[in-house]
């Protein structure tokens, strides 16, 4: 099968490009004809994605919109497989060339903001079908900045995006969160698909190695990976983290990894609490290199996932039940698709999230060393269903049928 792959970007930007480079990978070595059409180079200083040798690459930066389009055409891709571009009118121009499939990573075209979430009065998940209301709800709510330009370019964008999904054949993604998301959005539910997502396997330690190590010291290790942005909950995070220490009785060590607008007042307030008592220490690591983030998650008892907002999947937690790390959440978005209370760690109310809440899921996952050596059992059995291998039998299945689809027309 011809498939051309299309995205914004042809380097490995973010966890979008990383899982492209993932399928395409696969793809190739299941003898598929891959190529990629994308809108620019940069930034530079990031790698690639990985394409196959002598495989055919077209950018619109380099070419010009038009060039670039009448290459794809020539190509005669059997199916086009479709990530997100900044342009929204070249979303509806991709399906015009050939059968198409989307990837909704995010709230592609279904929220103003992006994020589903209203952050005043309080920070709770957004249930809203995006439409005209959704600009009465966008200051009182501040879902956005404060220009109202910003605001009515952001809509209209949206309005764009969600049009041009349209065209295409297929729409998949990850969660059956997700899934409702555009079944509720008026897409048919034949058209919108959940598979499972492909999360990388890594080199771990071997579970005994690791529980023998836990039982020889206290639960302590918290970790956090991600932006430091305000819907990730850092701030939520430090006073859990400080009132799940007083409740077991026992200081803990809590890890920042990962960078963003949040970390410098982050850091301030790790400190100012460290001042106050010994019950929590906090360190921040930065951005990790992959050998870096799986040495913190081999060392880490737990991972805490303190997202305010409706993460559409939240990989970060299926990478570390890879090595045997249970997780504590709020439940908001698809993270109680993964995260399976009392069995591969807690959940804490996500409507609205709290910090006592969060607090209570730590003490659950670490008060009991029998009970946290099950739930690190049940992450490891919860990671296998996350596989490239059953990613790309689902995803193939799908591009065959569209394909099918398209020639009996």
């Amino acid at each position: 099968m011809r498939i051309a792959v299309v995205n914004w970007t042809s380097r490995r930007v973010g966890g979008i490009e990383t899982y492209l480079d993932t399928v395409i990978r696969g793809l190739a070595e299941g003898d598929h004809d891959v190529a990629l059409w994308h809108e620019v180079t940069g930034p530079l200083e990031r790698d690639s994605i990985f394409l196959p040798e002598g495989s055919s690459t077209w950018c619109i930066e380099e070419l010009g919109l038009d060039t670039a389009v009448q290459r794809l055409r020539d190509w005669q891709p059997d199916v086009v497989y479709a990530h997100g571009l900044l342009d929204a009118s070249l979303e509806q121009l991709v399906p015009t060339v050939a059968p198409a499939v989307f990837f909704v990573h995010q709230y592609h075209g279904t929220c103003v903001g992006g994020s589903k979430t209203w952050k005043f009065p309080r920070v709770v998940p957004c249930e809203r079908r995006f439409g005209w209301q959704c600009l009465l709800h966008y200051y009182p709510h501040r879902c956005g900045g404060w220009n109202p330009l910003t605001m009515v370019r952001e809509y209209q964008q949206q309005i764009r995006r969600l049009d041009a999904l349209s065209g295409y054949k297929a729409i998949v993604t990850h969660t059956e969160h997700m899934r409702l998301e555009y079944v509720k959005h008026g897409f048919p539910k034949g058209r919108v698909h959940k598979i499972p997502f492909p999360v990388a396997d890594s080199e771990t330690p071997s579970q005994t190695t690791k529980t023998n190590d836990r039982a020889e010291r206290p639960l302590s290790n918290l970790l956090f990976i991600g932006r430091m942005d305000q819907l990730k909950g850092g701030d939520v995070l430090f006073e859990a983290a400080g009132l799940a220490a007083n409740q077991l009785g026992r200081p803990l060590q809590l890890t920042f990894a990962g960078d963003g607008p949040k970390r410098l007042e982050w850091e301030n307030k790790a400190k100012q609490s460290q001042a106050v008592g010994r019950e929590l220490t906090v360190q921040f690591a930065g951005w990790v290199s992959v050998e870096e983030r799986n040495r913190l998650y081999a060392e880490s008892d737990l991972l805490v996932v303190p997202s305010l907002w409706p993460e559409p999947f939240g990989m970060v937690g299926i990478e570390a039940a890879k090595f045997g790390v249970p997780s504590a959440a709020f439940a908001v978005g698809g993270i109680p698709e993964w995260l399976h209370d009392g069995e591969n760690g807690h959940l804490a109310p996500g409507d609205p999230p709290t910090v006592q809440g969060l607090a209570q899921s730590i003490v659950q996952c670490l008060e009991d060393s029998g009970h946290h050596r099950r739930l690190c059992a049940g992450a490891l059995d919860a990671s296998k269903a996350y596989t490239a291998s059953e990613h790309l039998k689902a995803l193939l299945e799908i591009f065959s049928d569209t394909v099918a689809a398209e020639s009996d027309r």
